[in-house]
This record gives C-alpha cells, sequence and structure tokens, in this order.
C-alpha cells in the first residue's frame, strides 16, 4: 500500500541525504545493501537484550539503508539483477532477524504468550514475499495485500520506539496473515480468469 503510493517520489529527498553524508562519492548499492543488513541484525541484538529504543533506533537506520541502496542505484544507472536479489534475500534475513529478536526479548520477560503470537506472525512475515514470488514464477504480478514490508517496518518502528510490542505482534499476527490469503485469493482468481 505505501510503497504503490510513493513509490520513488522520495529518491530526491533520500539523496539529499545521501549527499549530506557521504558527498559526491558513489558507493556501491551492494554495500548500502550490507550496511541496512548489519543494522537490521544490530536492531534484533538490542532488542533481544531489551534494549528496545536502541534497537529501534537501530531498526531505523537499517530502513533508511534500505531505501538509500535502491535510490543510489537508480542515480548512478547501477541497477542490476543480482542488486535486487541481494537486496530482497537480506531484507528477509533482516525482518526476520528482528522478528527472532522481539520473540527472545518477550522469552526472557516470561511472556510465553507474547512470544508465540510473535512466531506466529514471523510465518506471515517470511510467506507474504514468498508469495510474491510463487506468483510471479507464474508471471503474475503479485503486490496486493494490507501488510507489505514497508507496513511492517512502519509498526515495528512503532512498536520499538513506544514500547507498544504486544499490540504490534498481535497486529503483526493477525494482518500479514489476512494478506497471504489476500495474494492466494488474488492469484486464484488471475490464473482463472
Amino acid at each position: 500500500m505505501i510503497s504503490s503510493k510513493i513509490g520513488h517520489s522520495l529518491d530526491p529527498a533520500i539523496l539529499a541525504v545521501y549527499r549530506f553524508l557521504f558527498r559526491n562519492r558513489i558507493i556501491d548499492p551492494n554495500v548500502l545493501t550490507l550496511c541496512g543488513t548489519f543494522f537490521g541484525f544490530l536492531s534484533a541484538f538490542s532488542v533481544a537484550c531489551g534494549f528496545l529504543m536502541p534497537g529501534g533506533v537501530a531498526f531505523l537506520v537499517a530502513g533508511f539503508f534500505d531505501l538509500l541502496d535502491g535510490a543510489v542505484a537508480r542515480h548512478a544507472n547501477r541497477v542490476s539483477s543480482f542488486g535486487g536479489f541481494l537486496d530482497s534475500v537480506l531484507d528477509r534475513y533482516s525482518d526476520l532477524a528482528v522478528m527472532l529478536g522481539i520473540f527472545i526479548f518477550f522469552l526472557n520477560g516470561g511472556e510465553r504468550t507474547y512470544a508465540v503470537v510473535t512466531f506466529i506472525a514471523s510465518i506471515g512475515i517470511a510467506i507474504i514475499p514468498y508469495a510474491r514470488a510463487r506468483a510471479e514464477a507464474a508471471s503474475l504480478s503479485c503486490t496486493t495485500g494490507l501488510m507489505e514490508r514497508p507496513e511492517r517496518i512502519v509498526l515495528l518502528l512503532i512498536g520499538l520506539l513506544f514500547n507498544i510490542l504486544h499490540y504490534i505482534v498481535v497486529i503483526l499476527a493477525v494482518l500479514s496473515h489476512i494478506t497471504v490469503i489476500q495474494r492466494i485469493m488474488y492469484v486464484k482468481k488471475k490464473s482463472s480468469s
């Protein structure tokens, strides 16, 4: 939803921040992708140790690098199939690492019910891009659904920065699986028409 409405319209603002930080030096977009993954894992580690606010900040930085790698690749005319593939794969690692951090956070706090809910949410989060990839393998574009990655990132940031993870994991557990169902129904409809 967010990506379809915003698209690449944030590229000029993101590139302005990039120029401020790195001057006009062109950094390989794949290096930026790896930086984002590093901050994603740093976020996961922080959250697992109970440091939600620093974990949220690290996750915010990871999100910035996730936007930055694509903007720099498009600006420098360095978009590549491998870059898109690497970005997609490492995004999955980051997403699930952060969910693992939240799972451990709840387990360490003795909140097993929320740990289970986090695991259920993680399954949905893993299946959403898989459903899209399988649809695309069948030559169907499938970006439909409530909970694409930008929406999940925004929700997780709110949960981490405002210490309301209990509510957020429940919302993710429900809406991620609703998104999977939406994609299944979409593919069913498109493949039978």
